[in-house]
């Protein structure tokens, strides 16, 4: 049970461990809310000896740029939200904790990454719909979400204006983004989207109302959507 309690996130790893396993009973069919440490501690268990890779579940610090926006997305207290680019969780799985009954989407363009959040909405977190989609062509109709984040995204997408322009297009409120504010060594990053071409992009989508922040080597925007 301490091992669990202090090094996971009981609830995160719980849905996961029973959405990739799909076993009976209460172990597996009980709210998650209601799983006892005991319970916990036999998932985990099981979850090893399956073989699951369970790392993206461990208790990490918050990066500055997360803290940055669940900070924000406090402030504005989101009805429902789609983040662009899950990933791993950096930000999605925090989010998912710190606001417990608002309805997330999520994009990626993998499928291994797509399926592990499926098995966590399957798991138990029903709130949560993982989609393998490209955000540049998504075909949503318009306003379908309060927020939309796109977090360390925008940078590896090269038709930027398109995510860009399909994000603000989708979201009622607000798009939040950010990106690296200097130059780095990852291949994958084929943008440096600064001040000024993030205001060009919003601009060019229809957003001037604009709230920019430096966060730790890197930008936070927050672009308040006009309708």
């Amino acid at each position: 049970m301490n091992e669990w309690n202090g090094r996971y996130e009981s609830t995160l790893m719980a849905a996961y461990v029973r959405g990739v396993l799909c076993g009976k009973g209460p172990l597996f069919e009980a709210p998650l809310e209601t799983l006892t440490g005991e319970d916990c501690e036999r998932l985990l268990t099981l979850g090893r000896e399956a073989g699951l890779k369970l790392y993206d579940f461990k208790k990490k610090e918050r990066l500055p740029r997360v803290k940055k926006t669940l900070g924000f997305l406090r402030g504005i207290q989101p009805e429902n939200l789609l983040d662009i680019g899950s990933g791993r969780g950096v930000f999605l799985f925090p989010f998912l904790l710190d606001f417990p009954t608002v309805p997330v989407t999520s994009l990626d363009l993998l499928e291994h990454r797509t399926a592990a959040l499926s098995a966590m909405a399957r798991g138990g977190i029903s709130r949560l719909t993982a989609l393998k989609q490209d955000i540049t062509v998504w075909d949503e109709p318009d306003g379908s979400f309060d927020v939309v984040t796109a977090l360390e995204v925008m940078e590896h997408i090269p038709d930027v204006q398109a995510a860009v322009s399909n994000a603000v297009r989708l979201a009622r409120r607000y798009v939040v983004v950010t990106v690296p504010s200097k130059p780095d060594n990852n291949p994958e990053h084929i943008h440096l989207l600064t001040k000024p071409l993030l205001t060009e992009l919003f601009y060019a989508a229809g957003c001037h109302q604009l709230q920019f922040d430096g966060v730790s080597g890197h930008l936070f925007m927050a672009a308040k959507v006009e309708r």
